[in-house]
Formats: structure tokens, sequence, C-alpha cells
């Protein structure tokens, strides 16, 4: 036997008494892990997703075969929030400027790493280059 949900639709069989407790817990956690958000300094929380965006961006220029197009979306991103939000992301700020600049120096130190390295023909000798 399969019980319905308010509007019909079939919801599976019923939970067990187990399963109720087991998912009213999760519901109570959901509610309070919403809470803390709401109690939260949001300048606090959109800096930490800034950080996670630098991150991103660094994953992504120090990989052995790093996407730029992926890391310059998450410093272009990261360049968004911190330039556009500026004093708004309080004592965040400064640390975030300065990671900005940091991530655009790495990736341009990449992408000119990558440029001058010599590929697998220069390196063999077999060189595609006439004289």
């Amino acid at each position: 036997m399969t019980s319905t949900t308010p509007d019909g639709a079939d919801a599976g069989p019923p939970l067990t008494p187990e399963q109720e407790a087991q998912a009213r817990e999760m519901a109570r956690q959901m509610a309070e892990a919403r809470q803390g958000i709401l109690d939260a300094d949001p300048a606090a929380i959109v800096a930490n997703h800034a950080f996670g965006l630098y991150e991103l961006a660094a994953i992504h220029i120090t990989s052995d075969d790093p996407d730029l197009q992926a890391a310059r979306l998450a410093i272009d991103a990261l360049a968004a929030l911190v330039e556009t939000l500026g004093n708004r992301l309080d004592e965040s700020e400064v640390t975030l400027r300065e990671a900005l600049h940091n991530i655009r120096l790495a990736y341009v130190q990449r992408v000119n790493a990558l440029r001058d390295a010599p590929t697998i023909d220069e390196e063999s000798g077999d060189s595609d280059q006439t004289i």
C-alpha cells in the first residue's frame, strides 16, 4: 500500500516510525542550518564564496593540464564581486583585493610559462622550423 501527498501524487510506501524520526531530524537540522545562515553576517558569506572562486581559479591554473578558460571565468567572477562590492565586503575587502591581484598574476605567469615551454618536437630536436 502506498500513500499519497495532499495533491494526490504517489508518495511511495508509508514510512516506518524509524524513517519518520529520521525525516523529522533531517528537517530539524535543515531548519537549524537555515537559521545559522540567517544569523550570519552576509558580507562574511559573500566573502567566503569569493574565496571559493579564488580556489577554483587556483586549481585550474596549477593542474598538470590547466584549464585556462575555466580559470579565467573564476577570476572574472571574483573580480566582479570584489570590484563591484568593494567596501561592502567589510574587513574582507583588502584580503580579497590582494587575492584577486595574486590570482591574476599567477594566471599570467602560467600562461607565459606554457607559451615559453618547448614542444615535444623541440625537446627531441625535431623542429618544424625551416632554415
